[in-house]
């Protein structure tokens, strides 16, 4: 009798819990795709950049406060069942083996790892992460670090630190979490996306060095032109492209210096260039900025879908560049709707997507504004 009144208690509780976590706020949000305008890829080499975050695609993070810590597999881009080996194959050969189980797993861990290093008390239970995306896969839009970036807010909200943990440390924490699972990358892409909106970004040494991090300056996204996205729907793999040429720049090759160099001083110029709203002298720092990457890379590395992407917005008169390492070019018609018109064509004949660039406003709210080293 005793027994089964110990054990009806124990049912009642567990009842309880459970409605308790059902009335709990369920905790989500967003991290957009990346576009890199200008200056990439010279954030990996103490460069600058101009970036900005894309509304067209997105990854969607979810918490919900539970018994255990779950991180619940995607039902399709974490699959492991399959209608037959032929089936499990494909899938592999164009989704490759990673989903985004590993990418959760990594930031609950060197977020940990750093509220621990800074004596940040992490209270509050266990909780139940799933995510979704809609970001194409490799096409250089940051899709892996988007799911992450969701991720680290779920987190910061769900603990109650997002005071405790400055905005400019963010996208080293997301960078971290990526180097755990081998991912290459710099940190523009993961600072675009804890920003939103447009972000001018300066990778000096010597901040770098001092501070950890780059001198990230906000900027007003009405100084953009109407902008187009051109992306493949069967991509080529974005992670292979730097290989070569960072090996070159650390044994301290001249040519891909300079290069570098010269690259990161077109974001320079294109601060002030679109501050001025200056789109005649846009047209010649994009079209530059993907020549000097092409001299660099070599067209083996770069792919010859991706460059023909660019070459399409080109034979029509409108300036193109990689949104990052391949697999997406961001397109300017100075020309306007005619010249844009054109390009539909073309991208159509060439079987290439073609989608007017939405910006995402700065995603800052205030409690991050008041942790900005530099407000």
């Amino acid at each position: 009798m005793e027994e089964r009144s110990s054990s009806r208690r124990k049912r009642n509780k567990a009842e309880k819990m459970e409605n308790d976590f059902s009335s709990s706020s369920v905790i989500e949000h967003k991290a957009y795709a990346r576009v890199g305008l200008l200056g990439n890829p010279s954030d990996v080499y103490f460069g600058r950049t101009i970036s900005f975050s894309l509304a067209n695609f997105w990854a969607s993070v979810r918490l919900l406060p539970s018994h255990h810590l779950v991180i619940q597999p995607h039902p399709t881009h974490d699959l492991v069942q399959f209608d037959s080996i032929d089936h499990l194959v494909n899938r592999l050969q164009n989704e490759g083996y990673y989903g985004g189980v590993r990418l959760l797993m990594a930031i609950c861990k060197v977020f940990q790892n750093y509220c621990k290093d800074n004596k940040i008390d992490l209270s509050g239970g266990n909780f139940t992460l799933s995510y979704d995306t809609n970001i194409p896969r490799q096409t250089g839009l940051s899709g892996s670090s988007a799911i992450v970036c969701a991720a680290l807010s779920c987190l910061l909200d769900f603990y109650k630190v997002r005071h405790l943990i400055k905005v400019e440390v963010r996208p080293n924490l997301i960078l971290n979490a990526e180097k755990e699972l081998g991912i290459v990358a710099g940190l523009q892409d993961r600072v675009a996306q804890v920003y939103g909106g447009l972000v001018y970004m300066d990778f000096n040494k010597e901040y770098m060095d001092d501070l950890g991090h780059g001198m990230y300056t906000p900027m007003d996204i009405s100084v953009l032109p109407p902008l187009h996205l051109i992306y493949a729907e069967n991509p080529s793999d974005s992670g292979k492209v730097h290989s070569t040429v960072r090996k070159r720049w650390l044994e301290g090759d001249e040519f891909i210096r300079s290069s570098m160099t010269e690259v990161a001083n077109i974001a320079l110029e294109g601060r002030t260039t679109l501050l001025e709203k200056d789109y005649t002298k846009l047209v010649d720092l994009m079209n530059r900025n993907f020549d000097l990457r092409r001299r660099m890379f070599g067209d083996e590395a770069l792919g010859s879908m991706n460059i023909d992407m660019v070459e399409v917005a080109r034979r029509v008169g409108a300036a193109s560049k990689f949104t990052g390492s391949g697999g997406a070019v961001i397109v300017f018609c100075p020309d306007g709707p005619s010249q844009v018109k054109l390009l539909e064509d073309a991208c159509q004949m060439a079987g290439f997507i073609l989608q007017p660039a939405m910006v995402v406003p700065s995603v800052l709210n205030d409690v991050d504004l008041k942790t900005l080293s530099c407000k």
